[in-house]
């Protein structure tokens, strides 16, 4: 898989178009990066930049690379958010809640797509799946949605909350895991312990 690679003036327009995912409008500069990074935190926001940043300098600057490597490393551990630098990902990233996010580093992942909580995209190593996703433009994963295997989500798709997806979605599906329903009457009586 090819990593991913920016000219300077490409990765101003994702970070603009990341940014305003987030309904900031204002110009990529130091002390918007500031405010956003320190000030008012927008913890999705934070890691796709400094994502970016890494990605952007993976092939330019040694130093750099490890400054953005490190730190990227950081945020991981922080804010449960696990995405190589090695993703190629769309501009347009919008991470809604952080935690437990984890995608494979392979995964080529479109533009102006959004991720949930909780959720994973991931490979399978057998069988006629197997392989990683690749994920459309203007996708909607939603928390807890497991994507695994060499299959192909199309533009404009729904994934919904807890989803197992191992099959191709085509273009403006909406996928939905089963509903749940009650199948025994005996409470949680054996489960909460230690009350009195």
């Amino acid at each position: 898989m090819q990593e991913p690679s920016y000219t300077r003036e490409e990765l101003k327009q994702a970070i603009a178009q990341d940014m305003l995912r987030y309904e900031i409008r204002k110009p990529v500069s130091w002390s918007t990066f500031f405010n956003y990074f320190y000030i008012q935190v927008v913890p999705g926001l934070k890691y796709t930049i400094v994502l970016r940043y890494c990605q952007y300098y993976r092939r330019r600057n040694r130093l750099l690379f490890y400054f953005f490597f490190f730190w990227l490393r950081r945020l991981k551990h922080g804010y449960g958010i696990d995405i190589s630098y090695r993703t190629n990902i769309g501009k347009g990233l919008y991470i809604g809640h952080f935690g437990g996010i984890v995608i494979h580093g392979d995964t080529v992942i479109g533009e102006n797509c959004n991720l949930s909580q909780n959720m994973t995209i991931g490979v399978l190593v057998r069988g006629k799946k197997s392989g990683v996703p690749t994920i459309g433009d203007r996708v909607f994963i939603g928390p807890g949605a497991v994507i695994l295997g060499g299959i192909n989500i199309g533009n404009d798709a729904l994934i919904g909350a807890n989803s197992l997806v191992t099959f191709d979605v085509p273009d403006h599906a909406v996928v939905s895991a089963q509903t749940a329903q009650i199948v025994s009457d005996k409470g949680s009586s054996d489960y909460i312990i230690n009350t009195k």
